[in-house]
């Protein structure tokens, strides 16, 4: 059921009231308000839960929120210093939380902000402050963007390539007003943001942040995120970045930068995932050395868990190609996935991926479903199982890797059932509905017992009793 909702001014009012009626002092009447709403079911997740405080703006005393204030400030106007001050506070209120964004947003503050971005283009700390105001304001609020907006942020791109500073700040506007807005991601396109988006990774390459937020930018543009949309481009895009942009190449060439920084190659990795979409662009990435850069990672960077999933999660990826499937385990790939999961046996996000990479290496692949058995594949598949019994895709996975183990090689179910194989699938059939068909298809393939439930026999009849 829908929660309830109601507006600031509702809840200040309650605030007030606390304090002048029942004499509460501030943080008591703040935290008796947030108690009285919630027990009666209201949606707080967008409401400012502070006090107003006093503003003295325009000669008359009165309480609001500050990020309310900020806004006052640059509505009234000031010299260039002040505007600055007033920016930035306002860009540090923004940043507080999402509740601060849309309170600013129903205050009509993206028109008053977008004037700002427009007056300061020619001045680079100007811009600098409007930007970031802009793009704190658009975090989580991509339907504020118009057509204007959108220009404003493609003309800066442009001007500003040199800048890495601004650059990244307009980068990280566009990545907010594209999340889950398929149109806005399908406008920028057109509008030419891609090759402003490798340009800026290859041309800024040395500068950590600056290369993820370009990455992160680039995998918002391949999403399917937005609910209201039937068919996005998200494929679309994903081609268009690799053919028309040389996005690989951009990417793998920017690792080889920061090779010393997790962070910078999880998002590397993750973006590269993304982009991996048809067979030729796999075999590409494993051909311009993305493979060997992955199995570096991962027998030199195991500690790190972040990066340790996101290299896993490429490796998925490109060895949906069944060259690279081999590739991947001659290069050492299955010892280096089964140290990776037994290092992280306590995160099932790695446990989920690593299941993932060993079930996609064994598809279609007897030989090497011999290498994963050889190296413990299966017994560190079950051993997920058994950690994360409440994680629903990591018994997926896992049921998946035990699977495909057997499919092709029924000489490997004994040792896979003296494992405990069948007691651990069963519990994951049990506790997850889900699990329903990999569940059943793997105790199938493995000989045991298991009631496959007849869908449909093709046969006519009626649909009533």
């Amino acid at each position: 059921m829908a929660k309830r909702r109601i507006t600031q001014e509702t809840f200040d009012a309650a605030v007030r009231e606390n304090m002048e009626e029942f004499e509460m002092d501030p943080d008591e009447a703040l935290r008796e308000a947030v108690e009285q709403f919630e027990s009666q079911g209201v949606d707080l997740s967008c409401i400012v839960k502070a006090v107003p405080t006093l503003s003295l703006a325009d000669s008359q005393e009165e309480q609001t929120h500050e990020v309310l204030q900020a806004l006052e400030s640059l509505r009234i106007g000031k010299d260039s210093a002040g505007v600055t001050a007033d920016l930035k506070s306002f860009t540090e209120q923004c940043s507080l939380g999402f509740a601060q964004r849309y309170l600013a947003a129903q205050k009509d503050a993206y028109p008053v902000i977008l004037s700002y971005c427009k007056k300061s283009m020619e001045e680079q700390e100007a811009a600098l402050a409007a930007l970031s105001a802009l793009a704190a304001l658009t975090d989580g609020q991509p339907d504020l963007l118009d057509a204007e907006g959108r220009q404003f942020l493609l003309d800066i791109l442009k001007k500003y390539q040199a800048d890495s500073s601004v650059t990244r700040v307009a980068i990280s506007a566009v990545r907010h007003c594209c999340l889950k807005h398929e149109q806005n991601r399908q406008d920028f396109v057109k509008g030419g943001v891609l090759p402003l988006l490798t340009g800026a990774i290859t041309q800024h390459g040395e500068c950590a942040e600056m290369v993820k937020e370009g990455c992160a930018t680039l995998r918002v543009m391949t999403f399917d995120d937005d609910v209201r949309v039937t068919f996005g481009h998200a494929h679309e895009h994903a081609k268009s970045i690799v053919l028309e942009h040389s996005g690989l190449k951009v990417l793998i060439e920017a690792a080889k930068a920061h090779l010393g920084n997790t962070s910078v190659l999880s998002e590397l990795c993750a973006t590269l995932s993304r982009l991996a979409v048809r067979n030729e662009f796999c075999q590409d990435i494993c051909d311009m050395g993305g493979l060997k850069l992955m199995m570096t990672l991962l027998a030199d960077s195991y500690e790190s868990a972040e990066l340790v999933r996101q290299v896993l999660s490429a490796i998925r990826a490109i060895a949906g190609n069944d060259d690279v499937k081999d590739a991947v385990v001659n290069a050492g790939g299955v010892q280096l996935i089964v140290i990776a999961m037994n290092r992280h046996m306590s995160n099932s996000a790695v446990c989920e991926q690593a299941c993932a990479c060993l079930s996609v290496l064994a598809l279609r692949k007897p030989n090497n479903c011999t290498v994963i058995m050889e190296n413990g594949g299966a017994l560190a598949a079950l051993q997920a199982m058994k950690t994360h019994t409440d994680v629903v895709n990591v018994q997926k996975q896992g049921c998946m890797v035990l699977r495909n183990l057997v499919a092709r090689m029924r000489n490997f179910s004994q040792s896979i059932l003296e494992m405990g194989a069948e007691a651990l699938i069963a519990q994951a059939l049990q506790n997850h509905q889900d699990c329903g068909d990999v569940g059943k298809a793997a105790l199938r393939d493995l000989g045991c017992q298991v009631e496959l439930r007849e869908l449909w026999t093709g046969k006519h009849g009626s649909l009533t009793n």
